[in-house]
């Protein structure tokens, strides 16, 4: 067998191996024998490689649990762990240092349960409308309007609650500030949406087929279907949806830093929403920057940081479980849908509470809209929210289904609406307030007079060698430890516990990354702060993304191609590289550009670790400080009067350069969907 002149052949396939020695003497034999062992030790070195490329996750999270436990000891041990917990006063500045952080503990709740109370219906009724509702061309806009949400930068956010939502809140309740309990709970909602969406979206969507046609054919309403049929079957994915949406509200740092106050109280009377607070992850981005190192306030943090870090792990590991959940109860294709299943749940295993759910949601709605109420306007709210219950339960008992249905269906679009009202509302105002300052010198020149003039040239620059090296650490460990999970391994414990790492450093505050930056990189490992410091944290936040995505893209390709490539003598990796990886590409590469703009947009993590505000220069070398645009905008919010302009371009700049990624990723894959389709 000859190699064509166009296309050469690099290897033998082991059937010509067996081939050319069967007809030569022993000596070829012999030398076909070495090359075959040599093969063999060569895809063993191979398939130990991608391992520890896969291992790579769950080692991180133990080493940042490990490191953040080691600095948080001495605290634990001064003040003990319950002390610690419940201590009512958080002053480690006084005379008589005070470190008790159950303030910071009840107001990072607080905040979450004003955000899901706010997120949670607008969520899953826009999930409702995108996956059961919307025609083609709608969903085509609305679903990538989710995910342009997802992408804006959380201190985008946070600039826009500091100089619009706060405003308002101040004119309207008229209090002294706005920077309260409300401001936070209505900016995390909004951010904690495309989670809620995607993730129940995916869930409804996927009900089985021959339910919805069973209850159609029965004569129910598209509404009766929908809430009888439809979102029960889902509401295992939508619970997952909501806990995954808490996880991303409690481990917010810039948005919340930025428009909560920052007072370290509890609100008196407790449903005081006008009240300022403080928050664990807002605790350690103010705090951190100015505390002397090996001090009891610096083992303090680290405290927080530790219990900051136990509530988002446990938050995830039953995110975690409820999809692992779903995944295994999934009904295959072709299955009949049993109406005594859906109406009489199984006994145990959660059952039992998904049917009283199932029975009571109206009334938990209810009371969950009474609580909303009552936390921002008081009785009255309460009231309000009692006598819309009675008036929504009794039109649900006298109206016609067909009436109940338009009033379902003009709620649901309702939500809709105002998820893109607030999408546009946070678009139109930074595109009119720093469209007039983006000028040719602003993109060219260094800042001067503390960012008031000059231009943002260095912030640019940085940023996107931020993000360069963040990718060139995580994308081939990233794609290694997805090829070792699709390819080499089966489902088992330790593609679980691979998984379940990669799942939790994915749900891993951004500012633990950093202080675990900081701490390791910074201080143990003497990069002090520095590009390099400031890559490798990026590079572990963005690694989960390219982990999940290349593993995505990695099992759309047909078993029956790897095997017809085997049968043919190629060996595993031969198969890898030439048959798998090649139709994975779009996707891999969509993931790589979905990370570009999480990694370009995050303030959190390189705050302590890379960045400084101002510099005319650009580094040297990977152990030089840089400047960097979110970071950059951050300070020019809240530290920098008399640079409105300056504010609103450098925002605008940062969210064009992150939108231009998603956009890019998500024409990417629509395109490559049209070629599958085809």
């Amino acid at each position: 067998m000859k190699p064509d002149s166009d296309h050469p052949v690099e290897e033998e396939t082991s059937a010509e191996l067996y081939s050319s020695a069967r007809d030569k003497p022993d000596t070829a034999v012999n030398t076909g024998g070495d090359m075959l062992a040599h093969r063999h030790r060569r895809e063993q070195v191979i398939r130990a490689a991608w391992f520890f490329c896969a291992l790579f996750a769950v080692v991180t999270i133990f080493f940042i649990l490990a490191f953040l436990f080691f600095d948080a000891y001495p605290i634990f041990l001064d003040v003990g762990v319950w002390n610690f917990i419940s201590g009512m006063v958080w002053d480690p500045t006084s005379i008589n240092p005070q470190y008790g952080i159950f303030p910071l503990i009840v107001g990072t709740l607080l905040v979450t349960l004003g955000a899901m109370a706010i997120s949670i219906p607008l969520g899953i009724g826009t999930a409702i409308y995108i996956a059961e509702l919307a025609p083609c061309r709608v969903k085509a806009i609305a679903k990538p309007a989710v995910e342009l949400l997802a992408g804006i930068p959380s201190v985008v956010f946070g600039f826009f609650g500091l100089i619009m939502l706060t405003d308002w809140i101040r004119v309207t309740f008229d209090v002294p500030s706005g920077e309260t309990w409300l401001a936070g709970s209505i900016l995390l909602g909004v951010m904690a949406l495309p989670t809620i969406i995607s993730i129940s979206e995916d869930a409804i969507a996927s009900a089985p087929l021959e339910c919805k046609e069973g209850s159609l054919a029965l004569g129910a309403t598209h509404w009766q279907t929908i809430s009888r049929v439809v979102t029960p079957a889902a509401l295992s994915g939508i619970t997952a949806a909501v806990i995954l949406g808490i996880g991303r509200a409690v481990g917010e740092t810039m948005a919340v830093l930025m428009v909560t106050g920052n007072a370290a109280i509890i609100p008196d009377p407790i449903w005081n929403v006008l009240s300022p607070i403080r928050t664990l992850t807002g605790t350690l981005g103010i705090e951190m920057g100015e505390v002397p190192i090996g001090s009891t306030h610096y083992h303090a943090l680290f405290g927080v940081a530790v219990v900051l870090l136990v509530i988002t792990l446990i938050i995830n590991i039953a995110a975690t479980i409820i999809l692992a959940r779903i995944k295994e109860r999934s009904m295959p294709s072709g299955t009949t849908c049993s109406v005594k299943r859906m109406e009489k749940p199984q006994e145990g295993s959660g059952e039992r509470l998904m049917g009283m759910i199932r029975h009571y949601r109206l009334p938990l709605v209810a009371i969950a809209l009474a609580l909303l109420l009552f936390i921002i306007f008081g009785i009255f709210g309460a009231v309000a929210a009692g006598s819309l219950y009675l008036v929504v339960h009794v039109a649900g008992t006298r109206l016609s289904p067909r009436w109940t249905q338009r009033v379902a269906f003009s709620l649901v679009f309702i939500c809709v609406l105002g998820v893109l009202f607030a999408l546009g509302v946070i678009l139109f105002d930074i595109i009119v307030n720093g469209a007039p300052y983006i000028t040719w010198e602003f993109l060219t020149l260094p800042p001067s007079n503390l960012g008031r003039s000059g231009g943002i040239f260095p912030a640019i620059v940085g940023t996107l060698y931020l993000v360069a090296g963040a990718i060139g650490i995580a994308l081939p460990i990233g794609i290694g430890a997805a090829v070792y999970l699709t390819e080499y391994t089966r489902e088992g414990k330790t593609t679980k516990i691979i998984r379940t790492g990669t799942d939790l450093l994915n749900g891993t505050p951004s500012i633990v990354f950093g202080l675990f930056g900081f701490a390791f990189l910074v201080i143990y490992l003497k990069f002090g702060i520095s590009l390099i410091a400031g890559q490798v944290t990026l590079a572990l936040i963005v690694l989960p993304t390219i982990i999940r995505t290349t593993e995505e893209a990695l099992r759309t390709v047909p078993t029956f191609i790897r095997e017809g490539s085997l049968a043919l003598g190629a060996t595993k990796w031969q198969t890898i590289r030439r048959v798998v990886l090649p139709p994975s590409v779009p996707g891999i590469v969509t993931g790589t550009i979905l990370s570009i703009g999480r990694a370009a947009g995050e303030t959190a993590p390189i705050l302590f670790t890379a960045v400084v505000f101002s510099t005319r220069f650009l580094p040297d070398s990977l152990f030089e400080p840089v400047m960097a645009l979110p970071y950059h905008l951050y300070i020019l919010a809240t530290n920098v009067p008399g640079a409105e302009g300056q504010k609103y371009a450098t925002a605008l700049v940062l969210l064009g350069l992150v939108v231009v990624f998603y956009a890019l990723a998500i024409w990417i894959r629509h395109r490559y969907t049209l070629q599958r389709m085809w």
